[in-house]
C-alpha cells in the first residue's frame, strides 16, 4: 500500500528566524485564522482542512507540498524544485 503523505499537508522549514506562517479560513469571508512563528530550523507541518483553504508565509523559508518543493524569500526569486518519485 502506497501512503501519499504530502497530499493535504505542507512542511515548512524556517532558514532564518521570524518565519510567520498564517492560516485563513474559506467561504463568504476569508478570515484569519491562526498563526505561528518560527525560528532557525524549526519545522511546521500543516494541513489544509476544511475550515484551513490558504497559509501565508512570510521570510526565508522552505516549503515542501505534493506540488514539489518551494523557497521563499523576501526580495529573491522563488525557485521550485519538484518533488523526486519514491
Amino acid at each position: 500500500m502506497e501512503i501519499d503523505l504530502l497530499q493535504d499537508y505542507v512542511v515548512i522549514k524556517a532558514l532564518e528566524s521570524g518565519v510567520s506562517v498564517a492560516g485563513l479560513t474559506r467561504g463568504e469571508e476569508t478570515k484569519f485564522l491562526h498563526s505561528e512563528k518560527l525560528e532557525r530550523g524549526e519545522v511546521l507541518v500543516a494541513q489544509f482542512t476544511e475550515h484551513v483553504s490558504v497559509m501565508k508565509i512570510r521570510g526565508h523559508a522552505r516549503i515542501w507540498t505534493q506540488f514539489g518543493e518551494v523557497d521563499a524569500e523576501s526580495d529573491v526569486e522563488l525557485h521550485h524544485r519538484p518533488l523526486p518519485r519514491l
